[in-house]
């Protein structure tokens, strides 16, 4: 696994062998930043179910101002933590060892402390294929996150097999991306009309 551009291009990345761990393959990657790359400069990224670490790493390397990585396994959140390290990624990286419904929940309050960015640019979720609820609870609570604005993206991949709702609350599907068994879902706000 590598870093596909920007800043640490052709780096690798390390993994490990983990029936719990799928890595978003380098290919769904490069098509997933072809088309978020003209507004990564200067974005926050929220990465949950992080992983591995490599497409939020790859959204520092194209630019971004900060990502935080939401990781509930705790060998995998240290490997994340070792990628960053390792590219040498400092303090425009933050790791949360704990899973994405306790994330979300610190980040609504943290907004509320006025803590944190206002809100993120871009948010990616792949949980495993197989946890169905997760996708359905975290994209439900995205829906009514403040952290969420106008402006927001949030991409979830997910498994052809698996079908998203066209709508979460305020948040409606704006764009499908189909690679091999992968899906990319993007979700913005719904405009009123």
């Amino acid at each position: 696994m590598r870093v596909i551009a920007g800043t640490y291009r052709s780096r690798q990345l390390k993994s490990f062998d983990s029936s719990h761990l799928r890595p978003t393959s380098d290919r769904l990657r490069e098509t997933l930043f072809n088309v978020l790359s003209p507004k990564i400069p200067g974005a926050h990224f929220l990465d949950l179910f992080a992983g591995t670490g490599a497409v939020g790493i790859e959204a520092l390397s194209r630019g971004a101002q900060d990502v935080l990585f939401v990781e509930n396994s705790a060998p995998a959140a240290k490997l994340i933590r070792q990628n960053l390290t390792s590219l040498e990624i400092g303090s425009a990286a933050m790791v949360w060892a704990m899973d994405a419904e306790r994330a979300l929940e610190k980040l609504e309050q943290r907004q509320s402390e006025g803590s944190q960015p206002s809100a993120y640019d871009f948010i990616f979720l792949d949980p495993p294929y197989a946890a169905a609820e997760q996708y359905l609870q975290v994209m439900n609570f995205l829906s009514r996150a403040s952290f969420v604005a106008e402006a927001s993206v949030v991409i979830a991949e997910h498994t052809r097999k698996f079908e998203l709702p066209e709508e979460f609350s305020r948040l409606e599907r704006v764009r499908v991306l189909k690679q091999g068994d992968a899906v990319l879902s993007f979700y913005r706000q719904r405009i009123p009309r």
